[in-house]
Protein backbone atom coordinates (compact mmCIF):
# COMPACT_ATOMS: atom_id res chain seq x y z
CA UNK A 1 0.00 0.00 0.00
CA UNK A 2 1.23 3.72 -1.10
CA UNK A 3 0.05 5.50 2.43
CA UNK A 4 -0.50 9.38 2.06
CA UNK A 5 -0.59 12.28 4.13
CA UNK A 6 -1.89 15.65 2.99
CA UNK A 7 -4.87 18.19 3.96
CA UNK A 8 -8.55 17.69 2.62
CA UNK A 9 -10.58 20.60 1.65
CA UNK A 10 -11.23 21.17 4.82
CA UNK A 11 -7.64 21.61 5.66
CA UNK A 12 -7.81 18.46 7.63
CA UNK A 13 -4.87 16.20 8.11
CA UNK A 14 -6.02 12.77 6.64
CA UNK A 15 -4.44 9.40 5.34
CA UNK A 16 -4.94 8.25 2.45
CA UNK A 17 -4.32 5.07 0.06
CA UNK A 18 -3.23 5.57 -3.75
CA UNK A 19 -5.01 3.48 -5.77
CA UNK A 20 -3.37 2.18 -9.42
CA UNK A 21 -5.65 4.88 -10.93
CA UNK A 22 -3.88 7.60 -9.18
CA UNK A 23 -7.31 8.23 -7.02
CA UNK A 24 -6.87 8.64 -3.30
CA UNK A 25 -9.09 6.57 -0.59
CA UNK A 26 -9.29 7.91 2.66
CA UNK A 27 -8.36 5.59 5.23
CA UNK A 28 -9.46 5.52 8.81
CA UNK A 29 -8.21 4.43 11.90
CA UNK A 30 -4.31 5.12 13.56
CA UNK A 31 -1.22 4.99 11.75
CA UNK A 32 0.28 3.03 14.16
CA UNK A 33 -2.40 0.43 14.36
CA UNK A 34 -5.11 -0.78 12.04
CA UNK A 35 -5.91 1.06 8.66
CA UNK A 36 -8.55 0.20 6.40
CA UNK A 37 -8.98 1.80 3.43
CA UNK A 38 -13.03 3.54 3.13
CA UNK A 39 -14.85 3.98 0.26
CA UNK A 40 -14.06 8.29 0.44
CA UNK A 41 -12.64 9.51 -2.20
CA UNK A 42 -10.02 12.53 -1.65
CA UNK A 43 -8.54 15.38 -3.48
CA UNK A 44 -5.41 16.36 -1.38
CA UNK A 45 -5.18 20.54 -1.33
CA UNK A 46 -1.29 20.17 -0.01
CA UNK A 47 0.66 16.89 0.25
CA UNK A 48 2.80 16.88 3.73
CA UNK A 49 5.52 14.12 4.96
CA UNK A 50 3.62 11.06 5.20
CA UNK A 51 4.83 10.59 9.06
CA UNK A 52 5.36 13.59 11.77
CA UNK A 53 8.74 11.64 13.09
CA UNK A 54 9.47 11.05 16.86
CA UNK A 55 13.24 11.23 15.97
CA UNK A 56 15.43 11.36 13.07
CA UNK A 57 18.45 8.49 13.04
CA UNK A 58 21.35 9.26 10.02
CA UNK A 59 23.56 6.50 8.96
CA UNK A 60 26.48 7.91 7.43
CA UNK A 61 28.81 6.83 5.01
CA UNK A 62 26.85 3.38 4.29
CA UNK A 63 27.52 2.90 0.46
CA UNK A 64 30.44 1.61 -0.57
CA UNK A 65 31.32 3.61 -3.66
CA UNK A 66 30.12 6.59 -1.92
CA UNK A 67 32.87 5.94 1.02
CA UNK A 68 35.34 5.16 -1.88
CA UNK A 69 34.08 9.05 -3.52
CA UNK A 70 34.90 10.48 -0.07
CA UNK A 71 38.43 8.71 0.26
CA UNK A 72 37.70 7.01 3.30
CA UNK A 73 37.42 3.45 4.55
CA UNK A 74 34.51 1.81 4.84
CA UNK A 75 33.18 2.03 8.11
CA UNK A 76 32.87 -1.44 10.61
CA UNK A 77 30.35 -0.31 11.84
CA UNK A 78 27.76 1.80 11.24
CA UNK A 79 28.08 5.26 12.33
CA UNK A 80 25.15 7.08 13.62
CA UNK A 81 24.37 10.76 13.70
CA UNK A 82 20.94 12.79 14.45
CA UNK A 83 18.38 15.47 12.94
CA UNK A 84 15.90 17.50 15.16
CA UNK A 85 12.56 16.86 13.86
CA UNK A 86 12.61 20.63 13.17
CA UNK A 87 14.48 19.43 9.51
CA UNK A 88 11.49 17.80 8.50
CA UNK A 89 10.18 19.30 5.13
CA UNK A 90 6.83 18.64 2.83
CA UNK A 91 7.46 17.71 -0.83
CA UNK A 92 7.37 20.48 -3.03
CA UNK A 93 7.90 23.08 0.21
CA UNK A 94 11.37 24.41 0.09
CA UNK A 95 14.45 23.68 0.74
CA UNK A 96 16.09 26.79 2.84
CA UNK A 97 19.38 27.28 2.49
CA UNK A 98 21.17 29.24 6.11
CA UNK A 99 22.04 32.88 5.41
CA UNK A 100 21.31 33.64 9.50
CA UNK A 101 24.15 31.19 10.28
CA UNK A 102 25.16 30.92 6.99
CA UNK A 103 26.20 28.26 4.70
CA UNK A 104 28.08 28.32 1.26
CA UNK A 105 28.09 24.70 0.33
CA UNK A 106 24.88 22.93 0.67
CA UNK A 107 24.30 19.34 -1.30
CA UNK A 108 22.01 16.89 -1.37
CA UNK A 109 21.97 13.30 -0.76
CA UNK A 110 19.27 11.18 -1.90
CA UNK A 111 18.69 8.24 0.75
CA UNK A 112 15.95 5.28 1.53
CA UNK A 113 14.34 6.03 4.84
CA UNK A 114 12.58 3.91 6.92
CA UNK A 115 9.92 4.22 9.34
CA UNK A 116 9.44 1.81 12.04
CA UNK A 117 5.93 1.14 13.30
CA UNK A 118 6.00 -0.29 16.72
CA UNK A 119 8.60 -0.38 19.50
CA UNK A 120 11.64 -2.71 19.53
CA UNK A 121 14.57 -2.93 21.36
CA UNK A 122 17.64 -5.95 20.94
CA UNK A 123 15.72 -6.93 17.96
CA UNK A 124 17.96 -9.35 16.23
CA UNK A 125 18.91 -8.95 11.84
CA UNK A 126 16.15 -11.84 11.50
CA UNK A 127 13.28 -10.16 13.08
CA UNK A 128 14.54 -6.58 12.32
CA UNK A 129 11.76 -5.79 9.73
CA UNK A 130 9.29 -6.97 11.12
CA UNK A 131 9.19 -3.61 12.87
CA UNK A 132 8.82 -1.66 9.91
CA UNK A 133 5.88 0.09 9.24
CA UNK A 134 7.01 1.55 5.84
CA UNK A 135 9.65 3.35 3.74
CA UNK A 136 9.45 6.54 1.94
CA UNK A 137 12.16 9.07 -0.04
CA UNK A 138 14.35 10.93 2.38
CA UNK A 139 16.97 13.59 1.38
CA UNK A 140 19.73 13.70 3.60
CA UNK A 141 20.65 17.72 2.87
CA UNK A 142 24.21 18.66 4.31
CA UNK A 143 25.54 21.66 4.50
CA UNK A 144 29.49 20.52 4.18
CA UNK A 145 31.11 23.67 5.73
CA UNK A 146 29.18 22.98 9.05
CA UNK A 147 29.48 19.99 9.33
CA UNK A 148 33.46 19.34 8.04
CA UNK A 149 35.17 22.52 9.03
CA UNK A 150 32.74 24.55 11.51
CA UNK A 151 30.87 22.09 13.54
CA UNK A 152 33.71 21.45 15.91
CA UNK A 153 34.43 17.75 14.67
CA UNK A 154 31.27 16.23 14.75
CA UNK A 155 28.69 15.94 11.69
CA UNK A 156 25.40 17.21 13.83
CA UNK A 157 25.69 20.92 12.89
CA UNK A 158 25.78 20.68 9.09
CA UNK A 159 22.83 18.15 9.13
CA UNK A 160 20.54 20.21 11.97
CA UNK A 161 18.93 23.00 9.77
CA UNK A 162 15.47 23.88 9.25
CA UNK A 163 14.05 22.13 6.11
CA UNK A 164 17.41 19.90 5.92
CA UNK A 165 14.96 16.48 6.00
CA UNK A 166 12.09 16.54 3.03
CA UNK A 167 10.60 12.99 3.43
CA UNK A 168 7.54 12.27 1.09
CA UNK A 169 5.75 11.61 -1.53
CA UNK A 170 4.32 8.73 0.38
CA UNK A 171 4.88 5.80 2.77
CA UNK A 172 5.30 2.43 0.99
CA UNK A 173 4.50 -0.71 3.34
CA UNK A 174 6.66 -3.79 3.47
CA UNK A 175 4.04 -6.15 1.46
CA UNK A 176 5.62 -3.78 -2.08
CA UNK A 177 8.95 -3.96 -0.84
CA UNK A 178 9.65 -7.14 0.19
CA UNK A 179 13.70 -6.71 -0.14
CA UNK A 180 14.41 -2.73 0.76
CA UNK A 181 18.21 -3.83 -0.57
CA UNK A 182 17.15 -4.08 -4.09
CA UNK A 183 15.82 -0.87 -5.22
CA UNK A 184 16.92 1.92 -7.74
CA UNK A 185 17.33 5.37 -6.16
CA UNK A 186 18.61 8.47 -7.49
CA UNK A 187 18.74 12.09 -7.24
CA UNK A 188 18.05 14.55 -10.83
CA UNK A 189 18.74 18.29 -10.09
CA UNK A 190 17.67 20.30 -12.33
CA UNK A 191 16.46 17.52 -15.10
CA UNK A 192 20.12 15.86 -14.80
CA UNK A 193 20.64 12.88 -13.03
CA UNK A 194 23.79 13.12 -10.69
CA UNK A 195 23.52 10.14 -8.27
CA UNK A 196 22.07 6.94 -10.43
CA UNK A 197 22.91 3.70 -7.88
CA UNK A 198 21.29 0.91 -5.82
CA UNK A 199 20.43 0.00 -2.33
CA UNK A 200 22.28 -3.61 -2.98
CA UNK A 201 25.53 -0.87 -2.41
CA UNK A 202 25.43 -0.69 1.21
CA UNK A 203 27.80 -1.77 3.37
CA UNK A 204 25.29 -2.50 6.82
CA UNK A 205 21.57 -3.20 4.93
CA UNK A 206 18.26 -2.31 6.06
CA UNK A 207 18.06 -5.40 9.02
CA UNK A 208 21.50 -4.70 10.17
CA UNK A 209 20.89 -1.14 10.87
CA UNK A 210 17.42 -1.59 12.65
CA UNK A 211 18.90 -4.68 14.72
CA UNK A 212 22.45 -1.90 15.79
CA UNK A 213 20.23 1.02 16.27
CA UNK A 214 17.77 -1.21 18.65
CA UNK A 215 20.83 -2.78 20.74
CA UNK A 216 20.29 -1.47 24.56
CA UNK A 217 18.08 1.23 22.78
CA UNK A 218 14.23 1.34 22.33
CA UNK A 219 13.08 2.63 18.67
CA UNK A 220 9.97 3.98 19.52
CA UNK A 221 7.28 4.25 16.26
CA UNK A 222 7.84 7.03 14.39
CA UNK A 223 11.55 6.56 14.11
CA UNK A 224 12.59 7.73 10.89
CA UNK A 225 16.09 6.26 9.86
CA UNK A 226 17.89 7.19 6.73
CA UNK A 227 20.01 5.02 5.75
CA UNK A 228 23.17 6.55 3.54
CA UNK A 229 23.62 8.19 0.39
CA UNK A 230 25.36 6.54 -2.91
CA UNK A 231 28.29 8.11 -4.65
CA UNK A 232 27.31 11.22 -6.79
CA UNK A 233 27.00 14.22 -4.16
CA UNK A 234 27.89 17.78 -5.50
CA UNK A 235 30.53 17.92 -2.73
CA UNK A 236 32.28 14.92 -4.92
CA UNK A 237 32.19 16.96 -8.25
CA UNK A 238 35.33 17.35 -9.97
CA UNK A 239 36.92 19.89 -10.74
CA UNK A 240 34.69 22.15 -8.68
CA UNK A 241 32.08 20.86 -6.16
CA UNK A 242 28.40 21.44 -7.25
CA UNK A 243 26.11 23.27 -4.20
CA UNK A 244 22.51 23.88 -4.50
CA UNK A 245 21.52 27.58 -5.09
CA UNK A 246 18.48 29.64 -4.77
CA UNK A 247 16.26 28.52 -8.31
CA UNK A 248 17.09 25.00 -7.77
CA UNK A 249 15.06 22.33 -7.89
CA UNK A 250 16.37 18.66 -6.25
CA UNK A 251 14.33 15.08 -6.71
CA UNK A 252 14.79 11.96 -5.14
CA UNK A 253 13.75 9.06 -6.81
CA UNK A 254 13.06 5.33 -5.89
CA UNK A 255 11.85 2.12 -6.80
CA UNK A 256 8.45 1.63 -5.81
CA UNK A 257 8.31 4.22 -3.99
CA UNK A 258 8.12 7.63 -6.20
CA UNK A 259 9.60 11.07 -6.22
CA UNK A 260 9.98 13.66 -3.74
CA UNK A 261 10.68 16.87 -4.82
CA UNK A 262 11.57 20.29 -3.61
CA UNK A 263 13.02 23.68 -4.87
CA UNK A 264 15.89 25.55 -3.03
CA UNK A 265 15.91 28.89 -2.07
CA UNK A 266 17.44 31.12 0.97
CA UNK A 267 16.35 30.99 3.95
CA UNK A 268 13.42 33.52 4.97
Amino acid sequence: MKILRYLDSTQTVRLGAQQTDGSIRRLDGEIYGELTVSDIVDTPTELLAPIEPTQILCIGLNYRQHAAESGMKPPERPILFVKGINTLQHPGKPIEIPTHLASTEVDYECELAVVIGKACKNVSPAEALDYVLGYTCANDVSARDHQIKLGGGQWCRGKFFDTFAPLGPCLVTPADIPDPNALKIATILNGERVQDWTTSDMIFDVAHIISYLSGSTTLVPGTVIMTGTPQGVGMAVKPEPRWLRPGDEVSIEIENIGTLTNPVQLEC
